[in-house]
C-alpha cells in the first residue's frame, strides 16, 4: 500500500509540478504588458538631461509648412543644363536632388528619357522609391545587382557601375544607353582608390549626346574636375556652386550605457570632459589600472 501511495504520490506531484510550468508560462507572458508605464509616468524614468544636452535638442523637429521657392543656384543649374554638361557641388542638404527632379521632369514631359545613377544599392532604392512616388511607378525602373524592374521605364534608377557596364555592352556592339541626361550622384567617388575608375569610365565613355548631371558635397577642384570633363568628353562642363554653410547642421552626441545623451562638444568648442574621460579610462588595464602600451 505504501508504494501505491507513494506512486500516485508522485503522480500528484508531477501533475501539479505541470500546472506549475503552465502557470510559469503565462505568468511570464503577462509580464511585459503589467511592466508597461503609464503615458503619466514613462517620462520621470528617463534619466536626467544636462542644460548641454537640452541645447543640443532645442529646435529639433518638423519645420513649419511654407511654400517652396528655389534657391538661386539651382535655377542657375537648370538653366544652364539646356546647353552644357553640369558639375554642381553643394553642401548635403541644400537641395541638389531637386536640381535632377525638375530637369527630369521636364524631360519626361517632353517625351525623352533619363538615367540616375547611385554608388549604392541602398541608396538607388530609395530614389526609386522617390522618384516612383513623385512620377508614377510606370515611369520609373530600376537596375541593381539584385533587381531589375521595369528597363523600358523612361526614368531608370541605378547603380554607377550598372550604368558603366550597359556602356561596355554598347561599345561591343550591344544596344546604346537609351537616355539623354545621366545624373552621377555623389559624383566624388571618382576619388576612391577601389571604385573611382567606375565614375571615369561613366564620364569618358558616355555619348556627347547625352547631358551629364554630376552632384556632389565634397569636392574641393570643382572648376579642375570639370576641366577634366570637358577634355575627355568634347563638351563644355559648367560649375554651379552653392556659397555659405551647409543648410541643415549637424549637431554631434554621444550616447552612453545609461542612455544618457552627452554633447560631443561643449559650450567652449572642446571634447566634453566626460566623453574625454571615457576615453582614457579605455586606455588602462581593466585589471592593474594601469595603461596599456602602445608600440610603434
Amino acid at each position: 500500500m505504501r508504494r501505491g501511495e507513494s506512486g500516485r504520490g508522485r503522480g500528484k506531484r508531477k501533475d501539479h509540478s505541470h500546472r506549475n510550468e503552465n502557470d510559469d508560462r503565462q505568468s511570464r507572458h503577462r509580464k511585459p504588458q503589467k511592466a508597461r508605464p503609464s503615458n503619466s509616468d514613462s517620462s520621470a524614468k528617463l534619466p536626467g538631461q544636462s542644460n548641454e544636452t537640452r541645447r543640443l535638442l532645442e529646435g529639433i523637429g518638423t519645420p513649419s509648412a511654407a511654400p517652396f521657392k528655389p534657391d538661386p543656384f539651382q535655377l542657375e543649374a537648370l538653366a544652364a543644363l539646356e546647353f552644357e554638361d553640369v558639375l554642381v557641388t553643394a553642401p548635403t542638404g541644400s537641395g541638389k536632388t531637386w536640381i535632377a527632379r525638375e530637369e527630369i521632369r521636364r524631360l519626361i514631359e517632353k517625351g525623352r528619357r533619363a538615367w540616375y545613377t547611385t554608388p549604392l544599392k541602398a541608396l538607388t532604392n530609395s530614389k526609386y522609391q522617390e522618384f516612383s512616388a513623385e512620377f508614377g511607378l510606370e515611369r520609373v525602373g530600376i537596375l541593381t545587382g539584385d533587381r531589375k524592374e521595369n528597363s523600358d521605364a523612361p526614368l531608370i534608377v541605378g547603380t554607377t557601375e550598372i550604368y558603366r557596364n550597359q556602356l561596355f555592352d554598347a561599345l561591343r556592339g550591344g544596344q546604346e544607353v537609351n537616355a539623354d541626361l545621366v545624373v552621377l550622384d555623389e559624383a566624388h567617388y571618382l576619388a576612391d582608390e577601389d571604385r573611382g575608375h567606375v565614375w571615369e569610365e561613366a564620364i569618358i565613355l558616355t555619348p556627347p549626346r547625352i547631358r551629364l548631371l554630376l552632384l556632389s558635397a565634397t569636392i574641393g577642384n570643382a572648376a579642375d574636375f570639370a576641366g577634366w570633363i570637358e577634355e575627355v568628353r568634347g563638351v563644355r562642363c559648367g560649375v554651379i556652386t552653392r556659397p555659405g554653410a551647409r543648410p541643415v547642421p549637424l549637431r554631434a552626441a554621444f550616447l552612453l550605457p545609461d542612455k544618457r545623451l552627452l554633447p560631443l562638444m561643449n559650450d567652449a568648442g572642446r571634447l566634453n570632459p566626460e566623453i574625454a574621460q571615457m576615453g582614457e579610462e579605455t586606455g588602462k588595464s581593466p585589471r592593474t589600472g594601469r595603461r596599456y602600451e602602445r608600440h610603434r
